[in-house]
C-alpha cells in the first residue's frame, strides 16, 4: 500500500529573469501560476509547511522573476528512496502597476519557460473561487491547452465560500469550459488557511513523478 508523499527538505535555489538562466540541473518541474493576487504564495507556502518560504504581498504583480525551490520528499512504496525535484514560482499574470512594455516582458517571459522548458511536468493554474469564470484566466486556459502543456486548476480560498457556494462556482467553470473543451483538465479546491487540498497536490506531484522512475 502507498503513503502520502511528503515533502522531507525545500530550499530556495534562485530567481530567474528568463528561460536560459534557469537552474541546468536536469529534474522534474512543477510550475504553479495564476492571475495577480490570486493567493500564489500562501499556497506554496501552505504546501511546504513553511511561513515565509514564498513572500506573500499584498501588491498585486510583485513576483516578477521565475523562482526555484529545490524539494526533496519520499512518496509511495516505504522502500523508495527520496526524490528530488523542482517547485517554480512563476509571475502572475493580468493586472499589476506595471507598464505595457514590462507586462510583455513578463508574458513572454511566463509563455516561453511553459513552452520549452524541457523538464516541467505538470502546472498548476491558480483560480480565486471566489469569482465567476473570468475571460483572463480561460484564455490562459486555453493557451496552455493549445499548446498542448498539462495543468491543473487550484480553486484558492475556498474557506472564504459555503459548500454550496463553492459548488455553483465549480460548476460555473466547468459549463464555461465546455465550450471549448471536450476533457476537462483536473480541478481541486485549496485553502491556504486551512490546508485543504495539500494532500491532493502532494498525490497529484507524487503521480507524476513516479511515472519518471
Amino acid at each position: 500500500m502507498t503513503r502520502p508523499m511528503k515533502i522531507e527538505k525545500i530550499e530556495f535555489i534562485c530567481s530567474s529573469p528568463s528561460l536560459k538562466f534557469c537552474p541546468v540541473e536536469d529534474l522534474p518541474e512543477f510550475a504553479f501560476i495564476g492571475r495577480s493576487n490570486v493567493g500564489k504564495s500562501s499556497l506554496i507556502n501552505m504546501l511546504a509547511s513553511r511561513k515565509g518560504l514564498a513572500k506573500v504581498s499584498g501588491t498585486p504583480g510583485k513576483t516578477r522573476l521565475l523562482n526555484h525551490y529545490k524539494v526533496i520528499s519520499t512518496h509511495g512504496l516505504p522502500d523508495h528512496d527520496p526524490v528530488s525535484w523542482f517547485l517554480v514560482d512563476l509571475p502572475g499574470y493580468g493586472f499589476a502597476k506595471i507598464s505595457k512594455s514590462q507586462r510583455e516582458k513578463f508574458e513572454g517571459m511566463i509563455r516561453t519557460y511553459l513552452q520549452k522548458r524541457e523538464n516541467l511536468l505538470l502546472t498548476f493554474l491558480l483560480v480565486d473561487s471566489r469569482l465567476e469564470p473570468q475571460k483572463i484566466d480561460l484564455d490562459f486556459m486555453n493557451w496552455l491547452g493549445d499548446n498542448e502543456i498539462g495543468f491543473v486548476i487550484l480553486f484558492t480560498k475556498t474557506d472564504k465560500l459555503s459548500r454550496t457556494q463553492l459548488s455553483n462556482n465549480l460548476s460555473s467553470y466547468r459549463k464555461a469550459l465546455s465550450a471549448f473543451w471536450s476533457e476537462l483538465p483536473a480541478m481541486l479546491p485549496t485553502s491556504a488557511a486551512t490546508r485543504a487540498g495539500r494532500e491532493d497536490i502532494l498525490s497529484t506531484i507524487g503521480k507524476e513523478l513516479s511515472h519518471c522512475q
